[in-house]
C-alpha cells in the first residue's frame, strides 16, 4: 500500500485529506497541493491563447484537482491494503476511478495507460539489451519522458456524463 501521508483514517475506514493540513501535525499544504504553476499551464492549454486565468480560478482548480487525486489514489491504496499489496498500480486507478463514478474516465485512461506500458517496453527493448538506469547520462538527457510524448485528454471521454454535468 502508498503511504497516505497527510491523510487520517475516518471511524468509516476512509481517508480524510482535507484536514490533513489544517495545523493538526499533518502535511503542510504545499506539499498536499499540486504546484499552482503546472495546474496553470494546464488550464491554459484548453482556453485561447489571449486568455487569461485569475489567480483566484487557479487557486480553485488546484484544490479541486488535488482533492480527486488524493480521493482516487485513497480508493486505489484501500484496495490495495485489503489485498495486502504495497504498490499502487495503474490497473487500481482505473479500478478506483470507475468504483467512485467516474467511468467516463476510466477509458481514456486505459488507453493512457497501455500507450504508457507500450512506450517504456520500446524504451526498455531500444536499449540495446542494457537497462535504462545503466545508460550513460548523455543517452538518457536525450531521451524524453514517458509522459512528454502524449497526454491525457479529458475530451477523449466516451460519453458525456448527465449524471455530474461535466
Amino acid at each position: 500500500m502508498a503511504d497516505n501521508l497527510g491523510s487520517s483514517m475516518e471511524s468509516d475506514g476512509h481517508h480524510n485529506y482535507a484536514g490533513a493540513a489544517s495545523g493538526d501535525g499533518g502535511v503542510k499544504e504545499q506539499d498536499r497541493l499540486l504546484p499552482i504553476a503546472n495546474v496553470g499551464r494546464i488550464m491554459k492549454q484548453i482556453l485561447p491563447q489571449n486568455a487569461k486565468i485569475s489567480k483566484e480560478a487557479k487557486e480553485t482548480m488546484q484544490e479541486c484537482v488535488s482533492e480527486f487525486i488524493s480521493f482516487v489514489t485513497g480508493e486505489a491504496s484501500d484496495k490495495c491494503h485489503k489485498e495486502k499489496r504495497k504498490t499502487v498500480n495503474g490497473d487500481d486507478i482505473c479500478w478506483a476511478l470507475n468504483t467512485l463514478g467516474f467511468d467516463d474516465y476510466v477509458e481514456p485512461m486505459k488507453r493512457y495507460l497501455q500507450k504508457y506500458r507500450e512506450m517504456e517496453g520500446d524504451r526498455a527493448a531500444g536499449g540495446g539489451g542494457h537497462s535504462t538506469k545503466a545508460s550513460s547520462s548523455s543517452d538518457a538527457r536525450d531521451q524524453p519522458s514517458a509522459g512528454a510524448h502524449f497526454m491525457f485528454d479529458p475530451s477523449e471521454r466516451s460519453k458525456p456524463s448527465a449524471s455530474r454535468g461535466f
